[in-house]
């Protein structure tokens, strides 16, 4: 079995279980322990928590571990997370499920990072999109599957095994990653933590394309966040339809990125990266003008098509973004690299709720909307106006970085 199909198998388990987690967690706040809004509030903070404070220390780890062994230390991790979390459940225990839930995310972000840095050491530069897109694709369809699942079949009296199985994904991936290749663990560093943390992002700040890249994904989540938070007061106090046409558009929304993820495992290498790391963002921009024209009382086609473009321009663009990082990174900083943008990620996406719901309370979800296709065209141009619009392909990159 190729490395890449067992991170495939790896990633198929831990997103299955990390899905369950973020779509199980509000109901079982609400369905098991009967939580507050506040509650259930501060339990997703929980999730978020962990991608916000754990990204640089697993960055660090990742940097100087040996990637197997962090492979299954960071599986081994979620699992111990997912098995207190249905314990607590099952016991009444809402600290201890708050506690746990915060673990399995330590474990998630570890796993995910990790990953990325153990892809460029198994295929050559040619092939990176396309083993960046099999190995995203479990995390799309899990996107899509799992939360039209569990809104199927969770009740009061079935709530209790949700996270039995997310402990039955990690159990999967723990599997896969058991019989990855031994690589060599990262050169020793006499440097301080906080000075290699400043030298990954002195390194992004230096580099033109992942500066882009930075840019293009902050812009980005800021705006997605914000619609998130816009939505529903969109959907039931502006069109006048019901809260349920939301759950609906994030299904387009999944089932969009593994359409776009499956599209790219199979044609990366035939299409210029350049298109899609301005096809991505660029494609958002319509998405969310799409949402503008639909009036109370019409139909909620076009608010599905919206959020199907917002997923699969996206999904492609992430997959090769994913490749730049990894080739034009050094494999000791990959790690610390990822690490700070996706800190960055993670924390401006409060950000972007904050200020959709100051817009909507101070003046309406359309102007909401408005500002947030505004934020998606400043993605767009920070990708337009650099040097992604000009990458030709992965191996002419990968071979100029060496050079």
């Amino acid at each position: 079995m190729s490395v890449v199909t067992r991170l495939q198998i790896a990633g198929c388990g831990m997103h299955l279980a990390d899905q369950i987690a973020l779509v199980g967690v509000p109901l079982a706040a609400a369905l098991a322990f009967g939580a507050s809004a506040e509650v259930i509030g501060v339990l997703v903070a929980c999730q978020s928590l962990a991608h916000l404070l754990g990204s640089i220390p697993a960055g660090l780890i990742v940097d100087r571990g040996a990637p197997r062994r962090v492979a299954l230390a960071a599986v081994l991790i979620s699992l111990l997370g997912f098995a207190g979390t249905a314990v607590s459940v099952a016991a009444g225990n809402l600290i201890g499920f708050g506690a746990c839930v915060t673990v399995a995310g330590f474990g998630i972000v570890l796993f995910v990072l990790t990953i990325l840095s153990i892809v460029p050491r198994s295929v050559p530069a040619g092939a990176l999109a396309q083993a960046n897109a099999r190995i995203e694709m479990p995390r799309a369809a899990a996107s899509f599957a799992v939360p039209l699942a569990l809104g199927a079949v969770v009740t009061v009296g079935t709530v209790d095994w949700i996270f039995a199985a997310a402990v039955a994904g990690g159990a999967v991936a723990l599997a896969a990653v058991s019989g990855l290749p031994d690589y060599e663990p990262g050169r020793p560093h006499g440097q301080s933590p906080l000075r290699r943390i400043v030298e990954g992002g002195a390194f992004v700040l230096s580099n033109d394309l992942l500066l882009a890249i930075s840019g293009c994904a902050l812009f980005w989540n800021f705006a997605f966040s914000a619609l998130l938070v816009t939505m529903v007061p969109l959907i039931t106090d502006v069109f006048a339809m019901e809260a349920g046409v939301f759950g609906i558009a994030m299904a387009a929304f999944g089932l969009a990125a593994f359409a776009g993820s499956s599209l790219a495992a199979r044609y990366a290498g035939r299409v210029r990266p350049s298109l899609v790391l301005l096809f991505g963002p660029g494609s958002s921009v319509p998405a969310v003008l799409l949402l503008l024209t639909v009036s109370p009382g019409s139909s909620p086609l076009p608010i599905y098509a919206g959020f199907f473009l917002l997923g699969f321009g996206p999904s492609m663009w992430m997959i090769a973004q994913n490749s730049v990082r990894q080739l034009v990174s050094p494999r000791d900083m990959l790690g610390r690299v990822n690490a700070v943008i996706q800190t960055s990620i993670y924390g401006v996406r409060p950000l972007g709720a904050l200020c959709a719901g100051f817009l909507i309370a101070h003046s309406s979800p359309r102007t909401a909307l408005v500002f947030i296709a505004a934020i998606y065209g400043l993605s767009f141009a920070a990708a337009a106006f650099s040097r992604l619009r000009s990458i030709r392909s992965y191996g002419e990159l990968g071979a100029l970085t060496v050079a």
